[in-house]
């Protein structure tokens, strides 16, 4: 075997060897999505009846709530960036890590000053090499959430905007993450989570227009309510976001992982042409030598004839 058709096959063997790594991963992406869909489907009834709650609460009190009031002249803004801790998944936290970055110089545009929160080891080391400061950030986990992490992750940002800004509080809480559109899209966005947007949609104010509002009494206390309900609106959205960005991660992975796989048997095939085509001409070279070999033993035999 010639020193060429030694390197096709070292090749060849290689790229298989691959190959058979990204084909699993992409098998193992593709069983992950179909959970990480079903936990998303469970928690946003959830999370939108208790946003609907919040906000009931919320336009029925007279009480102006540090979690519901806007502030006149906010100086300080959170930012919480959901990333994923493994690579391999294409763009996925690029992306989110552009969009948080967007979000981030549009709000020094206004004037206020941004701390930032990060979940997940791509987004840390994103920070890291750059020296930008990060307030607290929490990795280990973004692939398969639970509610137990985001309870962990919405404690500090609840005490922050609770915090007055001269003592290092926020005035508001913004998220970045990727949102699980299909298994073909996936797009980063970004919300502001509080304070709570009292907005409503055109649709639910047609709906409730021509009808009379309900008057709500609150036990023990309005303010109380408001206590009690918003750090779980904050749980379940931070959840919710969290569910939406393991979705999203599994199905970028498995896209990338897809992509590296059809692209391994395209380099399969070329290098098997090249190698067929090295052990072709070897082939030639030694039926030539051989065809030479022959040719010039005959000519020496026939001069020792004469």
């Amino acid at each position: 075997m010639g020193a060429q058709l030694r390197v096709y096959k070292r090749r060849i063997k290689s790229v298989s060897a691959t190959k058979k790594i990204t084909k699993a991963m992409e098998m193992i992406a593709a069983s992950r999505i179909v959970k990480a869909q079903r936990q998303v489907a469970a928690s946003s009834p959830y999370a939108s009846e208790l946003t609907r709650a919040v906000t009931a609460v919320a336009t029925g009190s007279n009480t102006k709530h540090a979690l519901t009031t806007e502030v006149e002249n906010p100086v300080r803004a959170a930012v919480l960036l959901v990333t994923s801790d493994r690579g391999l998944a294409g763009g996925y936290s690029s992306n989110a890590i552009k969009a948080a970055d967007q979000l981030t110089d549009r709000l020094k545009a206004e004037g206020k000053d941004v701390v930032t929160y990060i979940v997940g080891r791509k987004g840390v080391a994103y920070y890291g090499f750059r020296e930008r400061p990060v307030v607290e950030s929490w990795t280990g986990f973004t692939d398969s959430p639970t509610y137990a992490d985001a309870k962990k992750v919405a404690g500090p940002l609840i005490e922050a905007v609770q915090q007055d800004t001269a003592e290092g509080g926020v005035d508001e809480l913004h998220i970045v993450f990727t949102e699980f559109v299909s298994m073909m899209t996936q797009s980063p966005v970004e919300k502001r989570l509080l304070p709570l947007s009292l907005e409503a949609t055109a649709e639910e104010s047609e709906a409730v227009k021509d009808k009379i509002l309900p008057l709500f009494d609150f036990e023990p206390s309005d303010e109380g309510v408001l206590d009690a309900l918003l750090p779980r609106y904050v749980e379940s959205r931070i959840y919710n976001a969290l569910l939406q960005a393991a979705a999203s991660e599994h199905a970028a992975r498995r896209r990338a992982m897809k992509s590296a796989t059809d692209n391994a048997e395209e380099l399969i095939k070329s290098l098997s042409r090249l190698a067929n085509a090295a052990r072709q001409a070897e082939i030639t070279q030694e039926i030539s030598e051989i065809v030479g070999g022959a040719s010039a033993l005959a000519d020496a035999t026939a001069g020792s004839d004469k």
